[in-house]
C-alpha cells in the first residue's frame, strides 16, 4: 500500500451494494426496508458530521450546544439548576459540572447562587451563549433547507409524518428512548 492510498477515506459501499450483501448473507431481509434504514443511518451520521463542523466554526462543541439548547428550551431567563440541567441532557452531575466549568470559562454560561435559596446554584445563558446558539440555528436552517430543496411541500409533509411515526415506534419500544444505555443491565432491562 502506498502512502497516498493510506490517506484515502475507507471505502463505503453504495446503499444498493450494502443491501445486496445483506440479502446474500441473510436472504430474509426486506431490501426496501433495509434500503430505508441504511439510508437513514448514513444520513444521520453525515448530518452529525456537518453539524459538528458548523459548531466548530462557531467555536463550540456539540456538547456545548446541548447545554445551550437545554437553557433555551427552559425559556427566559434561560436558567436551570445544575441537577435539572444534567437530567435534561442525560449526564451525571459530575460530567455536568465539568461541562459547565468549561462553558463558564468560555463565557457561554454563568454560575451564580440563587437569591431565594443560597444553597442552590443556577446556570444561566449569557448573551454570548445565546448568540452562538442563534447562529448555529441559522447555519442549520440553511443546511437543512438545502437537504430538502428537491422535496415538494407534499413530500415534506409525507416524510415528516412517516419519520415521526417511526420515531414514536422506536421510543415506545425501547427502554431508554434517549439513547443512554448505561442504566441497562446485562439483560437489556432497566
Amino acid at each position: 500500500m502506498t502512502e497516498s492510498s493510506s490517506q484515502e477515506p475507507p471505502h463505503e459501499l453504495a446503499i444498493s451494494e450494502q443491501v445486496a450483501v445483506y440479502q446474500r448473507e441473510f436472504p430474509n431481509v426486506d431490501p426496501q426496508v433495509e434500503t430505508i434504514v441504511s439510508s437513514l443511518s448514513r444520513l444521520a451520521r453525515r448530518m452529525s458530521v456537518a453539524y459538528g463542523r458548523h459548531l466548530n466554526d462557531l467555536g463550540i462543541s456539540s456538547a456545548d450546544w446541548e447545554v445551550l439548547k437545554a437553557l433555551i428550551v427552559a425559556g427566559a431567563p434561560y436558567r436551570l439548576g445544575p441537577g435539572e440541567l444534567a437530567k435534561r441532557i442525560g449526564l451525571t452531575p459530575a460530567a455536568m459540572t465539568h461541562r459547565v466549568d468549561r462553558m463558564a470559562t468560555a463565557g457561554l454560561v454563568t454560575r451564580s447562587r440563587d437569591e431565594s435559596n443560597r444553597v442552590r446554584v443556577n446556570i444561566e445563558l449569557t448573551e454570548l451563549g445565546r448568540e452562538k446558539w442563534l447562529e448555529s440555528m441559522r447555519m442549520a436552517a440553511v443546511f437543512e433547507e438545502s437537504l430538502l430543496q428537491d422535496a415538494s411541500p407534499e413530500e415534506r409533509a409525507e416524510l415528516s409524518g412517516a419519520l415521526g411515526r417511526m420515531l414514536r415506534r422506536v421510543e415506545d419500544s425501547q427502554p431508554d428512548a434517549q439513547g443512554r444505555t448505561e442504566d441497562l443491565g446485562p439483560d437489556g432491562q432497566a
